[in-house]
């Protein structure tokens, strides 16, 4: 503006700044709901300076913060992920991407997440550490689906038992885990201990449906077909 003045410039330079300046009130506002733990409040004000401000890595951050604490884990990882392309060596971004993928059960996902951090800080301890732990309960379950694939089914019902002690936090891994040790005692002909777990999983998730279908084989087996 000092070094062209013209009226056009002008108007364009006062339009930006009054915009600056509410974009900073916008801010204060959304730190403030935030630090009040009003997320939804929060997450509406930062949706708005993002609108503007598109590059911006710790409001996204911030942001996906917001959406992990009010349940909404897919909406943070878009955030932490454009964050972690926004900053350079985002280690933190890339940690918590991979620890919210192995919370939802996805972890294949999470173990390339936490090896990206790895490779940008291969001391990083609570990077390594989860490192450790997914590796482990991923090749554990790699292990279990290639008995399943070679018909090897007290083998992988084994290994199945050892993923639920390897992660007893997280209750996707378990109800994982009898889900396909019902698919292995129903293609096993065990018939009643298949009905037994099928059912327990069928009380946390009543539209399974491998656990329908493998329940339904189990009840062949007995004769109750009306079952």
């Amino acid at each position: 503006l000092k070094s062209n003045p013209s009226n056009n410039e002008e108007k364009e330079a006062q339009t930006q700044l009054t915009k600056s300046d509410e974009l900073q009130r916008l801010h204060s506002q959304a730190l403030s709901a935030y630090q009040r733990e009003d997320y939804v409040a929060a997450i509406s004000l930062l949706d708005e300076i993002l609108a503007v401000c598109v590059w911006d890595a710790e409001l996204r951050e911030l942001r996906a913060e917001c959406y992990i604490k009010e349940g909404e884990p897919s909406k943070a990882i878009s955030d932490l992920k454009a964050a972690a392309k926004l900053k350079n060596d985002n280690t933190e971004a890339f940690y918590k991407i991979s620890r919210i993928y192995y919370q939802l059960g996805d972890h294949e996902l999470s173990l390339s997440e936490v090896r990206e951090c790895l490779k940008l800080d291969q001391d990083h301890k609570q990077c390594f550490s989860l490192y450790k732990q997914v590796k482990k309960l991923n090749k554990q379950i790699e292990s279990a689906e290639e008995f399943i694939r070679e018909g090897r089914y007290e083998d992988a019902i084994n290994k199945y038992d050892s993923v639920m002690q390897t992660e007893p936090e997280v209750p996707v891994y378990a109800t994982r885990a009898k889900e396909r040790i019902c698919h292995c005692l129903s293609k096993n002909q065990q018939a009643t201990e298949a009905i037994k777990v099928c059912t327990e999983v069928l009380q946390l998730e009543p539209t399974n449906v491998n656990a329908l279908k493998d329940r339904a084989e189990a009840y062949l087996l007995e004769d109750l077909y009306e079952e």
